[in-house]
């Protein structure tokens, strides 16, 4: 009985490790499978040149001139990946994207990026099926109106005509924080960010409703500025930043790490002006960041002096702030401060 019992069991090892055997192969073809799929940054590098999703109609962020040059914020994150794939921040395609394209864009392959004044939400990140990279600007929901319509808090916004953006948080969010108050009011609904402030001037809606920062700087271009003001209520939480289609991890970890590089290039105090001075760093961080030492570019296949691309031909995160919104509005940065100035910005470390 013994002697069956083992070779019974001698069968059963051998049928489990044939088993075993049978689905590491399977595993391997699977791995092979995923590994031949090429990712985005491949396709990027191939093409050379970067497609990426902005608004285009928004100072300080993203925003095209008479003669189509863009600047902002965003856009100086687009010019960042150029700057690392091809070492030339100039070598990217802007596509200017309503709230209602932005995410079909993305998933359709038609951008290869979307940097957009878009608030990171968990639908967006999972339903969605959009991969968001670190907020570069922490930002709130807020409202300005006339000075002549007295309004100063939200309970003054009572059967008042409100202009909102179709298609973004802030339509949701002042819907939300209206009910939640018992108040009505009346929504002015727009899908063109121009034609949501046109309206608001030609006085169809006491009030418009968007991100503070984006309320601040379209106040300043506005035919009488003054006649405005941005009130001191903030009614949501809204994290903007960066973001590509989920299921590219490669493409991911680019983006990602380029962004936390504009981060902690500031916080290391490498900027476009003084970073030839620390080429002869001894600090092993500072080697390791700059590329000169170690492999942390080429690991995600990138170029090891990547970071030092993005300072060189972009600045680092304070350098592109003060360049985009700090100088021109008078934005104070708040929350988007380093985090060793009391800010919410904070880089993992580079090793």
């Amino acid at each position: 009985m013994m002697q069956k019992s083992k070779s019974w069991g001698s069968s059963l090892l051998a049928g489990f490790l044939a088993i075993s055997l049978t689905a590491c192969g399977g595993g391997d073809s699977i791995n092979s499978t995923s590994s031949a799929t090429t990712s985005r940054l491949d396709t990027v590098k191939s093409r050379g040149s970067l497609i990426c999703g902005v608004n285009g109609q928004l100072p300080g962020f993203s925003f095209v001139n008479e003669n189509g040059e863009y600047s902002g914020m965003d856009v100086d994150i687009c010019r960042a990946v150029a700057a690392v794939l091809f070492d030339d921040p100039s070598k990217v395609e802007y596509r200017d994207l309503s709230a209602q394209e932005r995410f079909t864009a993305v998933q359709s392959g038609e951008v290869d990026l979307l940097s957009r004044n878009t608030t990171w939400t968990v639908s967006r990140d999972t339903s969605v099926g959009m991969e968001f990279a670190p907020t570069t600007f922490y930002d709130g929901q807020g409202i300005m109106a006339t000075k002549a319509s007295k309004i100063q808090k939200l309970q003054d916004l009572e059967d008042k005509f409100v202009c909102v953006l179709a298609g973004t948080t802030h339509e949701q969010n002042l819907a939300d924080t209206m009910r939640k108050l018992g108040l009505s009011y009346q929504p002015v609904v727009f899908e063109d960010t121009d034609a949501v402030y046109a309206a608001y001037e030609q006085g169809r809606c006491e009030v418009v409703t968007s991100d503070r920062s984006q309320l601040t700087v379209r106040r300043v271009v506005l035919g009488n500025p003054d006649a405005h003001q941005v009130l001191g209520i903030v009614i949501s939480k809204e994290p903007l930043g960066a973001l590509v289609a989920n299921g590219d991890a490669k493409w991911f970890d680019a983006v990602k790490w380029i962004t936390y590089a504009l981060i902690q290039g500031e916080e290391f105090g490498i900027t476009s002006d003084n970073i030839a001075s620390f080429e002869n760093s001894e600090d092993p961080q500072i080697k390791r960041f700059l590329g000169q030492e170690g492999n942390l570019g080429e690991d995600m296949g990138l170029p090891n002096d990547f970071a030092a691309r993005i300072i060189k031909h972009v600045g680092n995160y304070g350098e592109v702030y003060e360049r985009n919104i700090g100088q021109p509005f008078g934005l104070d940065r708040g929350l988007n401060e380093l985090w060793t100035n009391g800010g919410l910005l904070y880089s993992p470390p580079f090793r």
